[in-house]
């Protein structure tokens, strides 16, 4: 079975390996920026990366599309199931992916409360069309960190991401649901 032909177990079971998401996400159609608008559900793609499983414990919601200068790049839930955005903080993203922080929902509430501390309604992001892995594709370029998040189409509803983040030189692989 080849890659796309396993797309949907890939997407089910939200584990694959680094050189398999990366051949989906080569296979998978570009996206312009007019179709990323909206509030999208998020799920991380395990592959090993540092990061697998820290969004989930976080209570990671999604992104946010408003238009291509202002995009929310992390929502999250509250503790109550409200979304709230947040300004990420590279200081405290690097102090975390330092920390042997176990992958289980012990420590969710701190996490939950952290991000509560970085609340805002000012866009952190914006999109554009970028090349990345050899197409041109809707890429999201954070404002203060050096990160991009570069999709591709797995349906109308569906993207996969990929973060290109520079402190890190493993690719994070994530998959984008349309809130309908």
């Amino acid at each position: 079975m080849n890659t796309l032909e396993n797309t949907q177990l890939i997407l089910e079971t939200g584990k694959t390996t680094k050189e398999e998401a990366l051949q989906l996400f080569d296979v998978l159609e570009p996206v312009n920026l007019e179709f990323m608008f909206g509030r999208w559900q998020g799920s991380g793609l395990h592959t090993d990366h540092p990061i697998d499983g820290l969004l989930e414990i976080s209570n990671w919601y999604g992104k946010e599309f408003v238009d291509a200068e202002n995009v929310h790049p992390l929502l999250f839930l509250d503790n109550r199931g409200k979304i709230f955005k947040i300004a990420p903080n590279a200081n405290l993203i690097n102090w975390v992916l330092k920390l042997p922080i176990p992958r289980n929902d012990s420590l969710k509430p701190l996490l939950v409360w952290m991000n509560s501390l970085l609340k805002t309604e000012k866009p952190q992001a914006r999109l554009r069309m970028m090349e990345y892995r050899g197409k041109v594709t809707a890429t999201m370029v954070y404002d203060y960190l050096p990160i991009n998040d570069s999709f591709r189409k797995v349906d109308e509803n569906t993207v996969l991401g990929i973060m290109d983040y520079k402190n890190i030189n493993q690719p994070f692989f994530f998959v984008l649901r349309r809130c309908i």
